[in-house]
């Protein structure tokens, strides 16, 4: 057991770091690819695979998804769901300009955006009763939520996320457990792995399925270019946010996460070394006379250059990277692209917290103003339409579904206290968008209140979403998988097909 110690730090939930500092060896959270590929081998066989039970044209039309997460939560008001007309202590300084959809508006920061409207589905009625950081309630089937599982992975109660679930249910149809690029990535590096908390996030794990199908995660090395805006008045350091900007020069490779030394400190958590470098390295000197064949089976996978050259964005053409944003998210966008075409079956870009963890990313309790404006929505302003854009001239938009979505939306009415002010956690009504993979292109689901606070009609859960993608992805949403007590539990919990997102 890897104890932690540290100073009482408050997160946004009331909790404190030392209420959440028992945590297991670093090899509870990520593999080596030979670890990877061993427990994909040795995977349970059982499962409740079954042949899908629609026969409308949308089933099966995506090929591959690409989830797009902005941890912390996106303000619905200053995204997708402006209120113009509200008074101004909800409405706030942002204003909202139409879209190339009639009678559609968004915020008046994402110029870009409003011109792509017409290849998106919007629900803006997305609901559930935890306005808490509950990636894992929106990323899996799992029924209920509590903030202390959000900092467990592998507690025992987590049902397996939905990029797990595809992975595992793949690999049940094809018998190929160990594809020369993983099916199921996670960018830009493990999930809450460059913050101050020495924690992650639940969430993005395959939970009773068995790590073996958890996402293998990139490890981006590139330095930050710009300080972005501070997340409150009570931070005392200021960070070079990639996600602010990063230099073009930087690279996404495999991570070693998993294996931790235990002469290893843990204040060297967050200092992961590429697994294609330690193989780049043992390739150097003489080969061991023996290996297991599973060690084998990752030096096949990786002189096969199929995955290295997924990972590398700098044999892109100047011109199209920049067109995705010299950002991490916009370069972790374009990443994602490039292994979606060489067989990525789900890749999952987060858009996760830097330096601070308390108040990170999307979660604008305080500074929400300089911080939209000068920082989050001009990165996604770039990336999100660059990402369409380039699918469609490649003729893959409409067998890859992308989705825009996060744990919660955020406030209606602003809180002018904190400096910048704020919107806080809301999860009565809040906007999901999608895109390709046979979802329809120019549409609005459901509505919320003229207040942007309560669902008006069309209330859809998360879960409903992932049951959506399930079903564009060709998996009936009535299959089962396992839990950990061999009881069959579906991949999408309680969720429903929404079919007015493809109609």
């Amino acid at each position: 057991m890897l104890r932690l110690t540290g100073s009482p730090t408050k997160l946004c939930d009331g909790l404190t770091r030392r209420d959440l500092l028992h945590v297991g060896g670093l090899g509870a959270f990520g593999l080596t690819l030979p670890s990877f590929l061993k427990l994909k081998a040795t995977a349970s066989d059982t499962g409740g695979l079954r042949p899908p039970l629609r026969s409308d044209s949308s089933f099966g039309k995506a090929k591959a998804c690409i989830l797009l997460f902005p941890y912390g939560s996106p303000p619905q008001h200053e995204t997708f769901d402006p209120k113009p007309d509200a008074p101004a202590e909800v409405q706030g300084e942002l204003k909202s300009i139409p879209s190339v959809l009639p009678g559609v508006r968004v915020c008046e920061l994402l110029p870009r955006i409003a011109k792509i409207m017409d290849r998106v589905t919007v629900v803006r009625s997305v609901t559930h009763p935890y306005p808490d950081h509950g990636v894992a309630y929106a990323v899996s089937g799992i029924p209920t939520y509590t903030p202390a599982l959000e900092t467990a992975p592998r507690d025992g109660r987590h049902w397996p996320f939905i990029g797990s679930v595809v992975d595992f249910l793949e690999a049940k149809r094809t018998g190929d457990h160990t594809p020369a690029v993983p099916r199921n990535v996670g960018l830009p590096w493990l999930l809450n792995a460059r913050t101050d908390l020495p924690i992650v996030s639940a969430g993005p794990y395959a939970a009773f399925l068995g790590q073996g199908f958890d996402p293998v995660w990139a490890n981006y090395e590139g330095e930050g270019k710009k300080i972005a805006p501070k997340y409150g008045e009570g931070q005392k350091k200021e960070y070079m946010d990639p996600f602010a900007a990063c230099g073009l020069d930087g690279q996404f490779k495999l991570s070693s996460t998993g294996e931790l030394p235990p002469e290893v400190p843990a204040a060297r958590l967050n200092d992961r070394r590429s697994l294609l470098a330690q193989f780049d390295a043992a390739r150097a000197r003489s080969a061991p006379t023996a290996h297991d064949k599973f060690r084998e089976m990752a030096y096949s996978v990786l002189t096969t250059n199929k995955m290295r050259e997924a990972l590398d964005v700098g044999r892109e053409p100047l011109a199209v990277r920049e067109r995705y944003g010299a950002t991490l998210f916009g370069q972790s966008c374009l990443c994602a692209r490039r292994l979606v075409e060489a067989g990525s079956k789900f890749v999952t870009v987060f858009w996760d917290g830097f330096g601070q963890f308390s108040g990170c990313a999307w979660d604008t309790h305080a500074n929400h103003y300089p911080r939209l404006k000068e920082y989050l929505l001009p990165g996604f302003d770039l990336a999100f339409p660059a990402l369409l854009l380039d699918l469609e001239s490649r003729g893959l938009l409409d067998e890859t579904l992308v989705i825009w979505m996060s744990e919660h939306g955020r406030t209606p009415k602003i809180d002018p206290k904190p400096k910048g002010a704020g919107r806080h956690h809301w999860s009565k009504v809040y906007s999901v968008a999608m895109a390709g993979g046979g979802t329809a292109r120019g549409k609005i689901v459901g509505s919320s209140d003229k207040l942007g606070g309560e669902v008006r009609d069309i209330p859809v859960s998360p879960k409903d979403i992932l049951a959506t993608a399930f079903h564009a992805l060709g998996i009936d949403v009535h299959t089962t998988v396992p839990d950990a007590q061999g009881k069959p539990a579906h991949i999408a919990g309680d969720g429903k097909v929404r079919p007015e997102v493809f109609a």
